[in-house]
């Protein structure tokens, strides 16, 4: 998939150009693969430009119904998800829980305290059904993905609906510590936290976990088994480790983890190929003005960020999958 997406990509801007329109889903669209324009246009948010989302993800996610401003709304989620999942909570907690857990319940645990074992629904199926669904024919009649989807979304917003009323219901015997009761905390002071605003951030904030750490998992499995060599200096950096470990069985400490470096290379290159956001989607609140041309206001903007990672001006070879070019001589 990913070569495929790569070649196709590639195609595209040596045909079209680096700035181009195209037509999804019969809207006008405005592709981007020029880094200026797209720092230019990333910039612009909320005043040239507005975040927008197809249709389907729109009506699922609850996009443009009293939704409050967009700008100040993705600052308040990246600081909350930074401080629950960001570096420090890392070395603190999380890196001995991620080798214990599967990556959503794992992230669920984090948001909500969530414990599989004493749920009576299984998240990561639905969650798997969610996704699978938002990539069909949005035909909603039963026996459809999309109808699936649209039926475990409801189930899942209830879930986590009932543990938002429980929280709120009895504040002193359920803290836990978690994302959930950080955001209960805010919502003291901040009025765009409704209750039902609260419940879709949640289940956002865990769909992008697990399913941009599926996918980038997926491929890095693929990469590894096309690759032999590199497999094999990963096993030897991780074989290394344990060779030094007086208890082989004794979880990963975080000097472990920061010794870990050809892993990291292999990280980075796997995110270089298949980036986890191929690109991000702006919409013209007014006429813009690139390269003599106008974008009149209303038409979609597509920011291609991953397309610096595959530029052969910046990138050797872009298509190949070579760790070692991140090592710093």
């Amino acid at each position: 998939m990913c070569g495929l997406y790569t070649t196709v990509e590639c195609m595209h801007y040596k045909k079209y150009g680096l700035v181009f329109r195209t037509s999804v889903a019969g809207r006008p669209v405005v592709v981007s693969a020029d880094p200026e324009f797209n720092h230019f246009i990333l910039q612009q948010e909320g005043k040239l430009v507005e975040s927008w989302y197809l249709d389907l993800f729109a009506k699922v996610f609850k996009q443009g119904e009293n939704r409050p401003d967009g700008g100040y709304v993705h600052k308040y989620v990246r600081n909350l998800a930074l401080s629950h999942f960001g570096t420090e909570s890392l070395k603190a907690k999380l890196l001995l829980q991620l080798e214990e857990m599967m990556a959503l319940n794992f992230g669920a645990k984090q948001m909500f305290s969530y414990d599989p074992e004493k749920s009576s629904v299984d998240l990561t199926e639905k969650y798997v059904n969610f996704s699978k669904g938002l990539l069909s024919f949005p035909l909603n009649i039963p026996g459809t993905a999309y109808h699936k989807c649209l039926e475990d979304h409801k189930k899942v917003l209830n879930i986590m609906r009932d543990i938002l009323n429980e929280r709120l219901t009895s504040p002193d015997e359920t803290n836990q510590g978690d994302v959930l009761d950080h955001i209960i905390e805010d919502r003291k002071v901040e009025n765009f936290l409704t209750e039902e605003f609260v419940v879709q951030i949640m289940f956002g904030l865990l769909f992008v976990s697990f399913d941009s750490l599926s996918a980038t998992l997926t491929l890095a499995f693929k990469l590894l088994a096309e690759n032999p060599m590199v497999l094999e200096e990963l096993n030897a950096e991780h074989e290394a480790i344990l060779r030094k470990r007086a208890n082989p069985n004794s979880p990963i400490t975080w000097e472990e983890y920061k010794s870990m470096t050809f892993t990291l290379y292999v990280i980075n290159e796997t995110l270089r190929l298949g980036s986890v956001t191929p690109g991000l989607i702006r919409r013209a609140r007014k006429d813009i003005q690139v390269n003599g041309y106008t974008i009149p206001a209303g038409w979609a903007i597509m920011a291609v960020t991953s397309a610096l990672q595959l530029n052969p001006d910046v990138f050797e070879d872009p298509l190949a999958f070579n760790p070692w070019r991140w090592k710093v001589v």
